[in-house]
């Protein structure tokens, strides 16, 4: 079943720069298209790559309209350990972008369950994904969709696995700061991106692998990305080289 291109390179630079030309070649082919993005440590080389040819005047973000995977529950976006501000930290400020055309959900709404219902129909209004930026966790999720009974096809709130908690409280100056909640685009959401583009370094080998020929079931929830035609990951086989 599985139709995923699962590409092994040596470094995460070399992951870095096969994901800043994939993204770079859908911006010059749809200038006005639609990117998913995601956040986490995977990216951060991609997104440094992307900020370097807009500076040297080789990439064109003026057009560009975004909308990011997810977002904790109870952060505003102006704090730093939130998914807008990393947004604005690593790519929007470094590049040409309009910032009304960048979208994340709230994490601060009042009724986070309209706010999910709100933000899947902006990005069914914005004419769907072009082109899907992920990571992956080590139990399989994407976005912050963790192993469940079944895929949950739109964007909700999901209460966030303990795994999931250990692994990102390292991001937060204390451990019990890391939300319990988070919202976030269903896998149903993301499966409806025209192209997806998956990252992980070399402590997600055997998960990748998992997701990419393993049964489709929602115990692994990038499993059902092989549901999907166009859908390539990239796996680097070293960690970033220290700066």
């Amino acid at each position: 079943m599985s139709q995923i291109r699962l590409i092994e390179v040596e470094s995460y630079e070399e992951m870095s720069r096969l994901a800043a030309e994939t993204i770079a070649a859908q911006i010059r082919e749809k200038p006005d298209g639609v990117l998913g993005l995601a956040t986490g440590s995977s990216p951060i080389g991609t997104y440094d790559l992307l900020a370097d040819a807009c500076a040297k005047g080789e990439l064109d973000f003026s057009g560009v309209r975004t909308v990011n995977l997810d977002e904790y529950c109870g952060l505003a976006p102006d704090n730093p350990f939130g998914y807008r501000y990393f947004m604005n930290e690593h790519l929007f400020d470094r590049v040409n972008i309009d910032k009304a055309n960048t979208f994340v959900p709230s994490g601060t709404a009042q009724d986070m369950d309209a706010e999910a219902a709100a933000y899947e129909a902006r990005v069914d209004a914005m004419g769907g994904i072009d082109l899907q930026l992920l990571g992956i966790g080590h139990n399989g999720h994407i976005g912050f969709n963790e192993p469940a009974e079944g895929f949950a096809p739109n964007t909700h709130v999901v209460e966030l696995a303990a795994r999931t908690r250990e692994a990102n409280a390292k991001f937060f100056e204390k451990p019990e700061d890391m939300p319990r909640y988070a919202i976030t685009m269903g896998v149903g959401t993301i499966l409806r991106a025209r192209r997806i583009l998956l990252l992980g370094g070399p402590d997600k080998a055997e998960i990748m692998e998992r997701a990419a020929h393993g049964p489709v079931h929602p115990s692994v929830p990038a499993s059902a990305l092989q549901l999907h035609p166009d859908v390539t990951f990239l796996l680097c086989r070293q960690p970033p080289r220290a700066k």
